[in-house]
């Protein structure tokens, strides 16, 4: 996912606020859940959704007002009920950040995690590593 770093994101060093990279991993996971299922919606009416359980962020180079950068996600497991994206944000070639998720599937109705259905469980699965 390109984005752009914009002014406001920035803190008082002139650099992207430490926060707001958890925001563009959201936005990220929005965007593989647009491609996967066509819309948050489409998500939702299969019975799902995902919350996330833990959030874990390494940061190796700044970001700054105006930078051109990418987020790429990928599914490092899918288990009976959670499921771990790992997240790179790039500027160009440099890595500054490294990002872990672990997502929770829960009911729509109680919020009480729940097994995805065949369908959403099939939709991710062909993006772990080693599936064909």
């Amino acid at each position: 996912m390109p984005l752009r770093v914009r002014y406001h994101e920035c803190d008082a060093q002139g650099i992207v606020f430490n926060a707001h990279y958890l925001a563009y991993a959201d936005m990220a996971a929005f965007e593989v859940e647009r491609a996967l299922f066509g819309s948050h919606d489409a998500l939702l009416a299969t019975g799902v959704d995902v919350v996330v359980a833990e959030s874990n962020l390494r940061y190796f180079a700044p970001c700054r007002f105006d930078d051109e950068l990418v987020v790429s996600v990928y599914l490092a497991h899918l288990g009976t009920t959670s499921m771990q994206f790992e997240l790179e944000v790039r500027r160009g070639d440099t890595v500054t950040t490294e990002i872990r998720l672990r997502y929770v599937f829960v009911d729509t109705e109680s919020y009480r995690k729940a097994e995805p259905p065949p369908e959403v469980r099939a939709a991710y699965a062909k993006y772990l590593p080693g599936a064909a």
